[in-house]
């Protein structure tokens, strides 16, 4: 395998790469930046568009990232320390990371497709939660996650790190959730709101038809413009005293539940 070698920081591609760890770099090359192992991998696992995988010279290329890209469909780059360290928001770079550019998928695509069980994020802000969504989309084989407007880069590096490889595993897709959501419902799907004020448990709401589960912000919930597209509101039953469950965490019982129903 033949790569090139990179030693300054002042390097123009250095420039380039370092400017993918904010959203407005990511926008305008249309590209994202990965960091470690275990992502690069499971990217170059997938078929996502991997352009370049940046190594660290001191510690060399990972075992097995070679064999997995296609012969010259990926540039690779030896980098010293200081260039690792300027592309990267952790503390401790691991040694890896790759240029990836984003998908082009759009609601076309994703309504042609199978969209039996899918997740539709509505102004989801948290990195964190984000990513644990999309994991446990991926545990259950849901079939895509749509992102309203307001809801956090997906490619920001915290979400990605997030996710655990899970983004590569099904489609992503984002949207303007008041022309999607009328055009799923033409199709047949169902649109299932969780509310603290419904009346319906989940436990007792068939999620076995096609169903598209909605999920609101961390404080305000679904939008009410959103809601008021919904076919049904639920709840999560709770025996305890808390108030309500955190976003990711109502996501997980809700894709379960409706695993568990399809399973019957």
């Amino acid at each position: 395998m033949t790569h090139t070698e990179i030693m300054s920081v002042q390097n123009a591609r250095v420039k380039e790469w370092a400017q993918l760890l904010e959203r407005k770099g990511r926008d305008k090359q249309g590209k994202y930046i990965i960091e470690g192992h275990h992502l690069v991998e499971e990217a170059l696992r997938a078929g996502a568009s991997v352009e370049t995988v940046i190594f660290s010279l001191e510690k060399g290329l990972p075992d097995g990232l070679a064999g997995l890209a296609l012969p010259g469909a990926v540039e690779w780059v030896g980098v010293s320390q200081a260039v690792l360290e300027k592309c990267t928001d952790t503390q401790t770079p691991q040694g890896v990371l790759a240029i990836v550019a984003r998908p082009q998928l759009g609601m076309d695509e994703l309504l042609a497709g199978e969209h039996d069980l899918v997740v539709v994020l509505d102004g989801v802000q948290d990195p964190g939660n984000l990513g644990t969504i999309i994991r446990s989309a991926d545990a259950v084989g849901a079939k895509a996650v749509v992102l309203g407007r307001g809801t956090v880069d997906l490619y920001n590096p915290k979400t990605i790190r997030s996710t655990m490889g899970s983004m590569y595993h099904l489609p992503i897709v984002e949207a303007d959730l008041g022309l999607l959501l009328p055009r799923a419902r033409e199709r047949g799907v169902r649109l299932v709101t969780t509310s603290l004020q419904a009346q319906s448990s989940c436990y007792d709401t068939d999620l076995r038809q096609p169903t598209w589960l909605i999920l609101g912000n961390e404080g305000r919930g679904v939008s009410p413009e959103v809601a008021a597209l919904s076919d049904v509101q639920v709840i999560i039953p709770m025996q305890g005293k808390a108030e309500s469950l955190n976003v990711a965490m109502a996501a997980t019982v809700l894709l379960f539940e409706a695993s568990r129903q399809r399973l019957m």
